[in-house]
């Protein structure tokens, strides 16, 4: 698998130990030790960030917050600190996976294959996740064919989950980024939509998947291959 990952670490054993092993898997990255710096790039031309919390110049959430303003991009944390606060806090703000320090370098690694191994196709404007088709251009969503009507709130909310399909996305990312709090309401307006969509998706309603604590993730569908 090729992709052009942004590394932000300014550890420079443990920076140096993760693109020796990045490289070997023949990614292709740039490494950045501050975050202001990090600041300055376009999250974009990326299909991966890893990104540490304490870092000099500015802040790890700070510029995941940045990140988040302008991307989908997945976003793997790490951190020395492994207190549940500070996990769910960079959930909320729209991090797809949280590793601690010390960790095996394998480990991130499997983490990342897990991130980047995405079970949606998109091209075209499309995003394909199994039956489920989202047409984003023309706004349109089928399942097994078959034409879904979807308000609004209730398509935009389908294409934040689907963007990031297998990760958390934060009830408070979703409130901020698809409903105007002003007209639609907060957390609890949230949780009507979410009802609303899955039963409107019908069996792929269930893919739709409420995190506990933090908000909902879009499920990968099931490879039959694998249950076999």
């Amino acid at each position: 698998m090729t992709a052009k990952i942004l590394l932000v670490e300014d550890d420079v054993e443990l920076g140096k130990q993760i693109v020796d092993t990045l490289h070997r898997e023949n990614f292709e990255l740039l490494w950045l030790r501050d975050g202001s710096a990090a600041l300055q790039v376009d999250p974009q031309v990326f299909e991966l960030i890893i990104l540490d919390l304490m870092l000099p110049g500015a802040y790890g959430l700070d510029v995941l917050k940045r990140i988040r303003d302008t991307s989908d991009v997945p976003v793997v944390i790490l951190s020395a600190r492994n207190e549940t606060t500070d996990k769910v806090r960079a959930l909320e703000l729209g991090a797809d996976d949280f590793v601690t320090k010390p960790f095996w370098p394998e480990e991130l690694l499997a983490r990342l294959h897990a991130r980047l191994r995405r079970p949606t196709l998109q091209r075209n404007g499309r995003i394909e996740i199994g039956g489920l088709q989202i047409d984003t251009s023309a706004r349109q969503v089928t399942t097994d064919g078959s034409r879904v009507d979807l308000t609004r709130v209730e398509f935009d909310l389908l294409v934040s989950l689907s963007r990031r399909s297998g990760a958390a996305v934060s009830r408070t990312w979703l409130v901020d980024h698809v409903l105007d709090p002003h007209r639609e309401g907060g957390v609890r307006t949230l949780d009507v939509h979410m009802s609303r969509l899955r039963k409107k998706l019908g069996a792929y309603g269930k893919l739709v998947a409420t995190v506990w604590g933090v908000g909902y993730r879009l499920e990968p569908p099931v490879d039959p291959s694998k249950t076999a």
